[in-house]
């Protein structure tokens, strides 16, 4: 059974899709966010009146680093409340 949306509707499988694909986005933006902080600071290192800010934001890229374990952590406990104990959420292909 499908909805409007196209999602495939089964019981609490389709919380655990929604579930999935708002992770995904979270974290896509994440990486997108260390790639544009890291990219701007490598730029500014070219010129020594940059350097500073350029630190400043290999700092926040690598903050974001550590957000990544963060969010398939979250990932992981939220999907294990659908799905209880006795079905572990170990899909690989869904970890973000």
């Amino acid at each position: 059974m499908t909805d409007d949306n196209h999602n495939l509707i089964i019981r609490i499988g389709h919380d655990e899709l929604v579930i999935r694909q708002r992770y995904q986005v979270l974290s896509i933006v994440n990486d997108v966010l260390i790639g544009i902080w890291f990219l701007i600071g490598s730029f500014m290192f070219f010129s020594d009146e940059w350097v500073f800010t350029g630190t400043c934001l290999f700092v926040l890229g690598s903050v974001e680093m550590l957000i990544r374990p963060v969010i398939r952590l979250i990932r992981h406990v939220h999907l294990q409340k659908f799905s209880g104990p006795e079905t572990p959420t170990t899909d690989a292909s869904y970890d973000f």
